[in-house]
Order: C-alpha cells, then sequence, then structure tokens
C-alpha cells in the first residue's frame, strides 16, 4: 500500500540525511569533512644526565672528605661540554688550589704545549681530576677522599660524553678503571671506561722530571688523534 505523501516525504528527508552522513564520512561530493582532532602534547624532554652546572651545584662547598679543610678553592674541572677529548688528573696542585682551575701550573704548561702542537685548543677539550681539592704536599689521594669525589667526576663524564679520555699518570689510570696494573703497563694500550675508549699516559709532572720519556705520551697522544679522525663523524 502506498505511503501517505507527508509520509512519504518524512522517510525521503531521514533517508537524505543518512545518505548525506555517510558520505561525509566518505569525503564525497564536496561535503567538509569534520576537522581532526589535534594530536596529543608531546611531553617535554627530560635530559637523560644533569649538566656540568647541575654538577657543580650539587657538589656545593664541599665538606665530604677532609681534604676540604686545607684546601683554597674547589677545582672543578674546565673546558667545552661538548669536548671530544677528556683529560683527567689526580688533583690539584698549588696553583691550581690558589686559582680554582685545572693544570694552570708547571704541569699545565706543558700540557697546553703539547695541545698547541696538535692543533687542539684548550677550550675545546674537557679537564679535571680525580679529586677537586689539593691533597697536602702534593700527596697522593687517599682512598676515602677518592670514593667521596669520584661520583661527581663520573657524572661530569656522562655529561660531557667525550669520545676519548686521557688518564693523566698512575693515580688517574687506577681510579677510573678500577685496576692495579702498572701504568707502564697500561700506558699507550687503549682501554676502555663503561663505552668510552680511555688512552692511560703519563702524568706530564712526570715528563718534566723525565723529559726523555716524553715522546711516548706523543705517541699516545698520535693514537687518540688518528682514532678520532677514524670516527670524527660518529
Amino acid at each position: 500500500m502506498p505511503l501517505e505523501p507527508a509520509n512519504e516525504l518524512r522517510q525521503l528527508v531521514a533517508e537524505l540525511g543518512q545518505w548525506m552522513r555517510y558520505q561525509r564520512r566518505l569525503g564525497r561530493l564536496g561535503v567538509e569533512q569534520e576537522e581532526p582532532a589535534p594530536p596529543p602534547a608531546k611531553a617535554p624532554v627530560v635530559p637523560l644526565f644533569p649538566t656540568l652546572a647541575e654538577i657543580r651545584e650539587e657538589l656545593g662547598d664541599c665538606q665530604r672528605c677532609k681534604l676540604a679543610r686545607g684546601r683554597t678553592h674547589i677545582v672543578f674541572g674546565q673546558g667545552s661540554r661538548r669536548a671530544d677529548i677528556m683529560f683527567i688528573g689526580e688533583g690539584p696542585g698549588e696553583e691550581e688550589d690558589l686559582q680554582g682551575l685545572p693544570f694552570v701550573g708547571a704541569a699545565g704548561g706543558l700540557l697546553n704545549k703539547m695541545l698547541n702542537k696538535l692543533g687542539l685548543p684548550r677550550e675545546e677539550v674537557y679537564i679535571a681530576n680525580i679529586v677537586k681539592c689539593r691533597p697536602p704536599g702534593n700527596r697522593d689521594p687517599e682512598s676515602d677522599e677518592v670514593n667521596s669525589c669520584l661520583p661527581f667526576l663520573k657524572k661530569q663524564i656522562e655529561s660531557i660524553r667525550p669520545k676519548v679520555i686521557i688518564t693523566l699518570g698512575r693515580v688517574a689510570t687506577r681510579c677510573l678503571l678500577g685496576t692495579q696494573a702498572p701504568l707502564t703497563r697500561l700506558r699507550g694500550q687503549w682501554q676502555r671506561y663503561k663505552k668510552i675508549q680511555v688512552m692511560p699516559t703519563f702524568h706530564p709532572s712526570y715528563l718534566i722530571r723525565f723529559p726523555q720519556e716524553r715522546w711516548k705520551t706523543w705517541e699516545d697522544m698520535q693514537q687518540v688523534m688518528e682514532f678520532l679522525a677514524r670516527h670524527e663523524d660518529n
């Protein structure tokens, strides 16, 4: 039985509405599509490791070991926060303690000469020590002093992420690598600290006393430069 005209019109309107909604979902017939919902906001990127400034702030006016009683300045470290090469010595000397900067005395002068010969501006490397306060009489740092300070050095390494670490001398090499092997056996041989290549070599103060040994450290530095040249894009 045919529908009444009014009922037939209402049915046609309902069917047309369904058809139009279907076409809108398909994006056809020039029907404007609904605006897509905006993507969710991205969470802020949190740095994996603290910055050097944050590490220095955490260190504060350090009183964690007995070296604090005799120091003039904390010698935190100096250089580029993005350095490919990080030098690590054993501890500040007299001039370093007075100025609050690493390797600024006679040993630092020899290190600077070596950097100049290699074409490395000092400001492009990073220089630090196993301990950040001067041991009395420039003695070797004791185990409790190393244990108090080493965590901050390790955070500096994590922050800088150098391609190569050069340990200067017996104390720096043993403390960083956790070994009792003599420096004469480790010197010039690649080691590893986590995923970072480590080149142990003589401390500049040793080379001042024994200048005939300087060629060995020069060879070690040449190995470092060759390594960096092979991995400069990494």
